[in-house]
Parts: C-alpha cells; sequence; structure tokens
C-alpha cells in the first residue's frame, strides 16, 4: 500500500518549515521508525520518521527548500507493488495547494518532477509589494514560498523579476542574483555631475539574513524582557573548596567535570530544598514542579540552545557532566531533538569560561528564574578580620516577579551559595 509522507506541523501555528536533507534516497528500503528526512526548526533538526515497511519511491522536495505544512513531501510504497505515483498525488487536494517548488528534486528524472503541484499566485498587493503607484496589483507572479520571504525581507518587487524556474516560477536564486545586483549597483561610484562634490565615504559591509532560529531567539527574548517583570539579586560565592574537590574528582575519574556541572548540581539540589523557586507561571495558576529539569545554554554557530538534564537533583556529578557534554556536542551538530529542549523549570547560563566577571541573564519562558554565572576569579576578601586571598565567582539570579517574591528568591540565593561553598554537602 502506497502512502503520502507531507511536512509536519514542527512548531506550533508554523505555517512552513524547511526540509534540511534527506537521509534516504530514492529507491531507498525502509522499515518502520526509520528516519528518511530532517526537518530543521527554530530550536532543533526533527527527523522524519515512516511507519510504514517498503520503498522510498519519490521525493517530492529538495535539500534546503522550504515546504508548506501539509505539503507532500515522499511517496513510500510496499515492495514489489506497482502504483501510479502522479495519480495518486493528483488525488491529494493538499498536493495541489502545497506550494512546493516545483524545481526537479536531486535525484529525480525531470519527468517524474510533480509538475502538476500549482504554485500559489501571489497578488503583488496582498503581500505588500505594491508599494508605489506604478506596480499593478493585478499582476499574477508565481514564486515559490522560500522567494516570497526573501522579496519581502529584501524589498524585491517579484514583478520586474524573471523566474528561472518551472514556467517561469520564480526561485530563491532569482531573488538572490536580484539582490546582488543592486548591492553591486550600490557601490558602484557615481561620477560627479557638477562642480567640486565633497566625498562621500564609502560604508563596506556585508548583510547576513536572519535564520528562522534567530527570528524565533530575538521575538521570545523581546517577548520576555518586555512582558516579564524581571527583579535581579546577585551573590559572590567562595569556589576555593569546590576547585579543590574538583582537582580531587578529575585526579581519579574517567569523566572529567567542570565547575558548570557543579553549579547545575546546587542548582538542582536547592530546587529540592525549596521547591517553591521550582515553578513556572500561568495564567491560571502557579506550576510547581518535583522534579528539577534543569536548561543548560549552550552557545553555537547558529545561535543559543538550551537542552534540559532532566531530573538534575537525582543524577550524580558524573552522569550531569556526561549529559551536559554529550547534549553541548550535539547542539553544536544541530542534532538535537525537540523534546530535549522542552519542559525544562530553571535555567543556568554561564559565560566565567570567555572571562565575563559578571552579568544579568534574560528569563526564558514560561520559566520563572535564570542564573547567570561568571568567572571564578582570585581576589581579596576579609574573612575573620584578615584580608585573605579567594577565588571568588559572582552569580546573579534573574527572577519573574509574577510567580516569586524577592524574601524567597534571596532565600534560595543563599542556599545554593552554601551548597557551593561547601560541595561535599550537594554530593551527601
Amino acid at each position: 500500500m502506497a502512502k503520502i509522507f507531507r511536512m509536519p506541523e514542527v512548531a506550533a501555528n508554523a505555517t512552513h518549515a524547511v526540509l534540511q536533507s534527506w537521509t534516504k534516497r530514492e529507491g531507498d528500503s525502509v522499515t518502520q521508525g526509520d528516519c528518511i528526512a530532517e526537518i530543521e526548526t527554530d530550536k532543533a533538526m526533527v527527523e522524519v520518521n515512516v511507519d510504514i515497511d517498503g520503498i522510498l519511491a519519490r521525493v517530492l522536495a529538495k535539500d534546503g527548500q522550504e515546504i508548506a505544512v501539509g505539503a507532500p513531501i515522499a511517496v513510500v510504497v510496499a515492495a514489489g507493488e506497482s502504483t501510479d505515483i502522479d495519480a495518486l498525488l493528483a488525488g491529494s487536494a493538499v498536493h495541489n495547494t502545497a506550494g512546493v517548488d516545483a524545481s526537479t528534486p536531486s535525484g529525480s528524472p525531470a519527468g517524474d518532477s510533480p509538475s502538476n503541484v500549482e504554485a500559489t499566485p501571489l497578488r503583488l498587493a496582498d503581500e505588500g509589494a505594491a508599494a508605489s503607484s506604478d506596480l499593478h496589483p493585478t499582476v499574477r507572479v508565481f514564486a515559490s514560498p522560500l522567494a516570497k520571504r526573501i522579496a519581502r525581507e529584501r524589498g524585491v518587487d517579484l514583478g520586474s523579476v524573471k523566474g528561472s524556474g518551472p514556467n517561469g516560477r520564480i526561485v530563491k536564486r532569482d531573488i538572490g542574483a536580484v539582490v546582488e545586483r543592486q548591492q553591486d549597483v550600490s557601490l558602484t561610484p557615481t561620477a560627479p555631475t557638477g562642480g567640486a562634490q565633497p566625498e562621500l565615504q564609502k560604508v563596506d559591509f556585508t548583510e547576513i539574513p536572519h535564520t528562522g532560529m534567530r527570528r524565533a531567539i530575538a521575538r521570545r527574548l523581546s517577548e520576555s524582557k518586555s512582558s516579564v517583570p524581571h527583579f535581579y539579586l546577585s551573590a559572590d560565592c567562595r569556589v576555593d573548596k569546590l576547585i579543590g574537590l574538583r582537582s580531587e574528582v578529575n585526579d581519579s575519574a574517567t569523566t572529567k567535570v567542570s565547575i558548570n556541572d557543579f553549579v547545575v548540581k546546587a542548582v538542582a539540589v536547592a530546587l529540592k530544598q525549596i521547591p517553591e523557586m521550582n515553578v513556572t507561571w500561568t495564567d491560571a495558576a502557579l506550576r510547581r514542579y518535583s522534579r528539577a529539569d534543569i536548561s543548560v545554554a549552550v552557545s553555537t554557530d547558529t545561535g543559543l540552545f538550551t537542552p534540559v538534564v532532566r531530573g538534575a537533583d537525582s543524577k550524580s556529578l558524573s552522569a550531569i557532566s556526561s549529559e551536559i557534554a554529550e547534549l553541548a556536542t550535539r547542539a553544536r551538530a544541530g542534532r538535537l531533538r525537540q523534546e530535549e529542549l522542552e519542559g525544562g523549570s530553571f535555567s543556568v547560563s554561564n559565560l566565567g569560561m570567555f572571562g565575563t566577571e559578571e552579568f544579568a541573564a534574560i528569563i526564558n519562558p514560561p520559566q520563572s528564574a535564570i542564573l547567570a554565572v561568571g568567572a571564578a576569579i582570585a581576589r581579596p576578601i576579609i574573612e575573620a578580620g584578615k584580608v585573605e586571598a579567594a577565588t571568588v565567582m559572582r552569580c546573579t539570579l534573574s527572577v519573574d516577579h509574577r510567580a516569586i517574591d524577592g524574601a524567597l528568591a534571596a532565600r534560595w540565593l543563599k542556599l545554593f551559595v552554601q551548597l557551593v561553598e561547601n560541595p561535599l554537602s550537594m554530593l551527601i
């Protein structure tokens, strides 16, 4: 039995998603549970898994292509089955309005391309492109969804673009060519037309288009900072004992632990001992969690990920260290699963490795708190009336005042400092 696989709704209210790459090719055998493609969301890579055994008979999109949610992306048929795939697709109502780029997919013969996919017509007036009166709102042009989006972002008039896709359809490369020509023109110096004119300084720059992830980060953090009433508490932790214990552990353990591993463990233990801090805000009620699931900020070339260490309060230090290292490695490779990024109740962001002594982080909604950890710096302190040298790490707690009051946050931060300064207590 043949089955059409469609672009899933990988994020709430998403209308399109990017098919990052195919892990199977046309003609490959597949079994139930196999991943045939990877889809890029604003947070991670999501796998498309088949639920039947058979042959991947047709792929309907190319690597890196933006596809409408619900549009067909592949057809799987049973081994030995003879199926008229074109007729199968023609009977799909969604297929006729999917907006799939009709360019022939890599590895598919031109005759097998889903040529009956009708491109969604774009009215310039509807898309906001008719900004001036010399454009005709009744002109219809055909363009892929990705080309439309890039054209809107770069201010390109689709009516003036000649498409190179099937039947003159405008695709991504056509918009890119127009943008390059515009940049070349803008950088070409103009000849003086009259008397001596002051020489204008040429500003050299490169525009880097926003990725879906960067847009999502910007949106979420802007909403957090503007809608969540933040307040901040800072405290210094003396970490000499912690550094000493870390050295002892690393001398004998196969898994090397970091200061950040101790911090995550201390945060989890403190949340367990003061459960009123382990909450998130909703309009109806506070949600208090019985388990400390800690989101750990990981910086990558494509953006900031916050994979979750679940049940950190009940895990050993070496287990936390191994899990954070494995999650960070897959985050930088873009291989995190969606479920590994969701459900944390508290976040930790550590910039100490970059030499940053102090900073305040923005809360990651719907969480109610995030701990910003600075570098461990040698500085003089007064202990028992005497000046001593100590290694001090400053931590700043950002808190949602709707869910957590100042006194509660201060009590939690005091306990966290005690755990860090007496690290054995968090391991017992």
